[in-house]
């Protein structure tokens, strides 16, 4: 999610394809463009509501070049659109906007500092407590329409980026944040059993850990795009699509692709392109 604006080109030459990015939503789904969001959802009357508007900025354009700290400013960016969408659109509801998932969420926690009080902190130790906080996203993703959408997400995109039909292109995706569950588990196991053993310990290691595990991330997810078409890139890259293929995604309806059409022509709307199609 680039902060550089789209390349137009010659009259005569086709344009360059805006780099999308997206969250699905509970009723509907949020698209990043490099400067602009867009959202579209449909409400309790089943008509598709859409906003828009300019993403605020925290500094990932400056980080771009600079490994490890470009990761998290983006995804710091990306998380500071969500409340600003909630206020453009209050029909939207959040993946994690569930009472079901939030008590996961709380029962998670929970047990995640059980396992750690039962014995010494370990990578096994510290994996553990990450594949119990995984828990509730997945629970999100199998309650409601949530992965439905997840799967307009990715189709639409994919339709965009390859001048097809939505309803045509896979479910699954390579740049799907799926991809950064399995390296941001590992290094903050690592790292968790690093930082107890150097007796650092409290919010702020703790913190220092989960910033550190999503920069490793977000470098392995670069490398593997960079890579694209090696054993290493595909290997890295399986836990992400099995977790998008099992779980995270489903094949929507002809409704929900309707709402993700409507968030596709926004975001190219604002972004200064012609809509697709």
């Amino acid at each position: 999610m680039s902060k550089v604006p789209p390349i137009v080109g010659d009259p005569g030459e086709p344009a360059e394809k805006l780099r999308l990015g997206g969250m699905a939503l509970r009723n509907g789904l949020l698209v990043h463009g490099p400067t602009h969001w867009a959202a579209a959802v449909r409400n309790g009357a089943g008509e598709i509501e859409v906003a828009s508007g300019r993403k605020p900025s925290l500094g990932a354009a400056a980080t771009e070049s600079i490994p490890g700290l470009r990761g998290v400013t983006k995804l710091a960016e990306a998380m500071a659109v969500i409340p600003v969408v909630k206020r453009a659109l209050p029909a939207a509801r959040l993946p994690m906007q569930d009472a079901r998932t939030l008590g996961a969420m709380a029962g998670a926690a929970l047990l995640g500092q059980a396992i750690r009080s039962t014995g010494r902190r370990s990578v096994a130790r510290e994996g553990a407590v990450g594949l119990v906080s995984l828990m509730p996203a997945l629970l999100a993703l199998r309650t409601g329409d949530l992965s439905a959408y997840h799967g307009v997400e990715h189709k639409s995109i994919a339709a965009y980026e390859q001048d097809g039909e939505a309803a045509a292109a896979d479910k699954e995706h390579d740049r799907c944040g799926s991809n950064l569950v399995a390296p941001m588990l590992g290094a903050a196991a690592v790292g968790n059993a690093a930082a107890r053993h150097a007796g650092l310990r409290g919010p702020v290691a703790e913190a220092a850990v989960t910033l550190g595990s999503v920069a490793v991330a977000v470098e392995v997810f670069a490398w593997s795009e960079r890579n694209e078409g090696t054993s290493l890139s595909r290997m890295l890259r399986r836990p992400g699509y099995e977790i998008q293929r099992v779980v995270g995604t489903r094949e929507p309806t002809e409704e929900q692709l309707e709402v993700g059409k409507a968030a596709l022509d926004e975001i190219l709307r604002v972004e200064g392109v012609s809509p697709a199609g």
